[in-house]
Parts: structure tokens; sequence; C-alpha cells
């Protein structure tokens, strides 16, 4: 099969679909690879290094959309890309379609076969191919917003470990899979008085044992959030329902009630964020005020650690970038993990929260398929 690796043109992501070495892994099994000139720059590897590993380098990224049967990138394909895409190819990327119903009637109307990293599963449940970016965003969550709680950055003045004599700034963290996890690692590591709240009590007592006494676990109810939120220096929104848009826990009202100078990183805005007032931002402008209320809502945090981020996501996804490139849509049939991540095909919506999101028909992906 031929596989296209084209640019990434989302506002400052330097990531990559395809390090060179699992390029060469692809040629080693038999395909060839087209990348575009200057894909891997944001990673330190330049073309040369694609060449070396087997790969055929272009210009243009139009000729990518135009000559691959699969395609692999990182973000959500832009407008623009969207219009190159077509009936018989297959997109491999992370979707995130739930809050998005223009880009989902895009990918409708392109009659691509797109599959989602975000919904991919595992035997026991997780995400493989999410779990790798949440860890990373979790721990930039803490970096970001320690970073905006200093005074010339907007914030309220307050290191977020303390010192002797002076009390630690409060972070509470609002969902406690892998995002929580790294980001409660993180802020107890610089010495944050860390709050952490979920509803499955099994999550709460894996945290507990995790980081012992020094973490304060909480049942997540409405006035658990309520509380723990509004006297927080610093929430980290961390919740995800798979493939769903994301319940808005913390309202308008607790924002209102936050300390001024207080920040909310909410990493869930990929999915439409946690908190009522959120909405995306980027890089260029990663945050803006409202109530008084600093908010960081970048939808693409890893992109700002490139290199961490595509090797740590290249790792998790060679075996089904193989698998695809081995057997096309068949291994969608020996694979249901892999058929998990199948949120467009031919026309029709194959993912059933994607399909309600958006008042959408929903189609069984195996029926899809035919």
């Amino acid at each position: 099969m031929l596989i296209g690796v084209p640019k990434e043109i989302k506002v400052r992501e330097y990531r990559v679909g395809l390090v060179p070495a699992n390029v060469r892994e692809l040629v080693t099994h038999g395909h060839a690879v087209i990348v575009e000139s200057g894909a891997g720059g944001g990673i330190g590897a330049n073309d040369a290094a694609y060449r070396a590993a087997g790969a055929v380098i272009v210009n243009s990224p139009q000729e990518i959309f135009e000559r691959a049967g699969l395609i692999v990138k990182i973000k959500e394909p832009q407008a623009i890309e969207r219009k190159w895409l077509k009936p018989g190819q297959i997109l491999f990327t992370y979707l995130h379609l739930a809050p998005d119903l223009e880009q989902a009637r895009d990918l409708l109307e392109s009659g691509a076969s797109c599959i989602a990293y975000e919904t991919v599963t595992a035997d026991d449940g997780s995400l493989p191919l999410l779990a790798p970016m949440s860890e990373v965003a979790g721990r930039l969550a803490i970096q970001a917003g320690a970073y905006f709680l200093e005074k010339a950055h907007g914030g309220s003045g307050i290191l977020l470990g303390g010192v002797a004599g002076v009390e630690s700034a409060k972070v509470t963290v609002v969902g406690g899979g892998v995002v929580g996890m790294n980001a409660v690692d993180v802020a107890l590591g610089m010495g944050a008085a860390v709050t952490v709240l979920d509803r499955n009590v099994a999550t709460l007592r894996q945290l507990k044992r995790q980081f012992g006494p020094h973490l304060n676990t909480i049942y997540s109810t409405i006035e658990a959030i309520e509380h723990h939120c509004t006297t927080a220096d610093l929430i980290v929104g961390a919740v995800l329902v798979t493939g769903a848009a994301t319940p808005k826990l913390i309202t308008h009202d607790i924002v209102k009630r936050m300390k001024a100078g207080s920040v909310i990183a909410d990493v869930a805005i990929d999915q439409g964020g946690c908190c009522e007032s959120s909405r995306p931002t980027t890089h260029d402008n990663p945050v803006y005020t409202l109530d008084g209320v600093i908010h960081y809502c970048v939808a693409n945090m890893p992109g700002s650690v490139p290199r961490t981020s595509t090797y740590a996501l290249n790792n998790a996804t060679l075996p089904f970038v193989l698998a695809l490139a081995n057997k096309g849509l068949l291994a969608l049939h020996e694979d249901r993990h892999l058929l998990n991540g199948l949120n467009v095909h031919g026309g029709r919506i194959t993912n059933q929260a994607v399909a309600t999101a958006h008042g959408l028909a929903y189609c069984d992906p195996i029926l899809a398929l035919g």
C-alpha cells in the first residue's frame, strides 16, 4: 500500500504522523511511503532522514491526498485537507468529531474511511492511542497552570509549591483517568496541595494507593465539584467520555465564584471541554480571562512538545498502521479494537457517540463495511 504523511497545518502543530524509524518498518514490510517535505522538521527529522528510511519526499500536500491509499496524520484534517479526501481512502488520525459538526459533515461527504485514534480500544477497556497524549497533556496542564498563576502572566501570583511558612497552591483535578493521574503526579511533585475528583471509587482507590496520603481523593458530586473548584487556585479539567462530547461539570456559576487570578486548564477541550466557559484556544493565543479567571484551553497541547509527543504516539500507533497497510479495511474485521476506531465510512457515521452528539443517523460499522 502507498502510505502518505502530510505536514500538519493546524496552528503551531509540530508533530508528525510517522517518524523515520516507523517509515523504515513499513518499507521493510513492502509498502511505499510518501512524506511531505518538512513534515518532520518539528521533531528534528529532516527530509534526508526520511529518505534514508525509504520514503519519497514530495512538495505538495495535495499530491499526498491524491495518491495515498492510507493517510497517517496527527490532528483532525483541516478544511482544505477534507476537500482532498476521497472514497476508498483510509484516514488514520485524531478526529474528535463529537464537538465538530462541520468536520463530521465534510468527512461524510468525502466517502473516505476515517479511523480515530481516540476511539481505538484495548482488551482492558483502555484507549491505547489516546493514552500517550493524555499523559503528555496531563503533565503540561500543571506546567501551564503554574506559569499562568504567575503575576506577570495575569495570575494571582502564587507559587504552586509554596515555601516554608507559606501555604502551597490548591490544585483540583476533575477526572482521575490518564490525564488526571499525570496531572496529579506533577502537581504533587511540585509541592501543591492536590485534590482529585472522580465517580469511579476503584479509580480513586488506585490513585490513593499510588500517591499515598498527600493526595486528597473525593467522590465527584455536584457539591464536591462546587466546593473544590471554587476554592482552587488551579483546576485541571480531565474528564473523558469516549468519543462523546464532554459533560459541562464546571458551570459558569462556579467560575464566577472562583478567586481572581486563578487558572482553569481544560484538557478536555478537544471533546468540547468540561467547563461551560471554555472555548478552544491556540498556542499563539493560549489563554483568555473571563470573570477574573484565566482559561487555558489549547486544543493541541501535546503539539508544544512535539518530539516527546510524536515518538510516544508512534510507539502506540505502529502496529495498527502496519495492520492497515498490510490488510486494508480487512484489518478492521479482524481486530474489534481497531474497528471501534472507525468513526466514518462510505458516507455513514459508524460511532454511536458521534451520531448522538450531532443527531445524525448511526450505522453499525460491520454493516457499513459490508
